[in-house]
C-alpha cells in the first residue's frame, strides 16, 4: 500500500506545480467554452525569451566547468538524448493511430532533460552522502539540445518524403532538386532541412543563448532580467498549451492507452541507457557513482522547460495533449520515484 500511496502522493504534488496546474487550467478553460487568448505576437515573444534563458543558463553553467573533465560525459550525454528519441521513434511509430509529429514530439520531449528533476536527484545524493562532480548541472544542455534536434530533425525528415510521395506521379519515380546547383538526393534533403532546423526560431534562439552563455559575459542581464521572468513566463506558456491541447484533444482519445504505457515504461528504460552510460564513463574517466546516477536521472526526465515551447515552435502540427500529457502527467512522477533505483545500483555496481 506504500509504494501506492507514494505514487498517488508524487502525482498530486506535480499537478500542484505551475508545469502542470496552468496546463490543466487552460484546458478547463477551453472546456468552458472561455475566449480567453494570448495574441500570437505575445505567445512569439514568451517563446524567445524563455529560450534564451535556457540558452544562456546552459552555456554559463559549460562556460565555467572543467572541460576536460566535462568531455566524455558530455559526449555520453548527447548519446543518450539521441538515442531515447530514436528508440522512441522506434517504439511509438508502430502503434496504430499515433501521428508521425505527435510520436516525434514525445520522443523529444521524454529525450530532453527536466531541471527540476535533476535537482530533486541532486537533493536525494546530497541527503545520501552519495559525491558527484560539480559540473554535472553543465551536462543537461548537451541531452536537452542532442534530443531536441534529433526528434525536429527526423519529423521534417518524414514530413518531407510524405510530401515527395504525395506529388509523384503514378507509377514514376520522384526527384527532388536541392537548391540552385540542382544536387538531389537524400545527401542534400537532409542537409537542408538540418540547415532550416537551425535557422527556425525555436532553435536559433536557443543556440543563440548558448553561444551568449559561453562566449559573452551576460550573468547580470540573466540574473535581474531572464532569471525573476522565467517561472511566470512559464506558466503563460503553459496556459497556452493547455487551451489548444483541449482543442485537440479528441485526436488523442483513440490512442491514449499507447502515451499511458510508455509515460510509465519509458522513464525506467531511458534512466537504465543513463546508467549505462555514466557507468561505462566511469570505467574509462573515473567518473563519479553520484555522478553516474545523475546520467539516469537525466536520461529518465523528461524536459518541463526547454522542451515544450522549443517543440510547440518546431512542430505546430503535434498534439501538446500527447507530448505535454505524457512527459508530465506521468513520466515526471514516474521519473522521480525512480531515483533510489539508480542510487541503489550506483552502491551495488561502483560503491558510493
Amino acid at each position: 500500500m506504500d509504494p501506492i500511496i507514494a505514487i498517488a502522493t508524487t502525482i498530486l504534488t506535480q499537478i500542484q506545480q505551475p508545469t502542470l496546474a496552468f496546463l490543466i487550467g487552460g484546458m478547463v478553460l477551453a472546456a468552458l467554452g472561455s475566449r480567453l487568448e494570448v495574441p500570437e505576437p505575445v505567445y512569439k515573444l514568451i517563446v524567445l525569451l524563455l529560450l534564451l534563458k535556457v540558452g544562456m543558463g546552459a552555456g554559463i553553467a559549460v562556460r565555467k566547468a572543467d572541460l576536460l573533465a566535462l568531455a566524455v560525459p558530455a559526449l555520453g550525454a548527447a548519446l543518450a538524448g539521441i538515442l531515447i528519441v530514436l528508440l522512441g521513434r522506434l517504439v511509438l511509430l508502430r502503434q496504430p493511430g499515433v501521428s508521425e509529429m505527435d510520436g516525434m514530439a514525445t520522443a523529444g520531449l521524454f529525450g530532453a532533460v527536466s531541471a527540476s528533476t535533476l535537482a530533486a536527484g541532486m537533493a536525494m545524493l546530497d541527503g545520501a552522502g552519495m559525491a558527484y562532480e560539480g559540473f554535472i548541472g553543465a551536462l543537461y544542455p548537451f541531452m536537452d539540445i542532442a534530443a531536441l534536434l534529433t526528434a525536429i530533425l527526423l519529423a521534417r525528415m518524414s514530413a518531407e518524403r510524405k510530401a515527395a510521395r504525395s506529388v509523384m506521379p503514378q507509377g514514376g519515380v520522384a526527384t527532388m532538386t536541392m537548391g540552385q546547383g540542382g544536387g538531389t538526393g537524400h545527401g542534400d534533403i537532409m542537409r537542408e532541412i538540418l540547415v532550416d532546423t537551425l535557422k527556425s526560431p525555436a532553435i536559433s534562439a536557443l543556440l543563440l543563448g548558448l553561444g551568449l552563455g559561453l562566449l559573452a559575459r551576460p550573468e547580470a542581464v540573466y540574473a535581474s532580467f531572464y532569471e525573476p521572468l522565467f517561472r511566470g513566463l512559464l506558466s503563460l506558456l503553459m496556459l497556452v498549451m493547455g487551451m489548444e491541447a483541449w482543442s485537440r484533444l479528441a485526436d488523442l482519445r483513440k490512442v491514449a492507452h499507447v502515451y499511458v504505457i510508455y509515460g510509465l515504461a519509458a522513464p525506467l528504460v531511458h534512466g537504465l541507457i543513463g546508467f549505462g552510460i555514466g557507468l561505462a564513463a566511469h570505467h574509462l574517466t573515473g567518473f563519479s557513482a553520484g555522478g553516474a546516477v545523475l546520467m539516469a536521472v537525466m536520461a529518465a526526465s523528461s524536459s518541463d522547460i526547454s522542451g515544450p515551447p522549443t517543440l510547440r515552435a518546431a512542430l505546430p502540427e503535434a498534439n501538446p495533449s500527447a507530448y505535454v500529457g505524457t512527459s508530465t502527467g506521468l513520466g515526471t512522477p514516474v521519473a522521480i520515484l525512480s531515483i533510489p533505483l539508480w542510487i541503489a545500483l550506483a552502491e551495488a555496481l561502483i560503491g558510493a
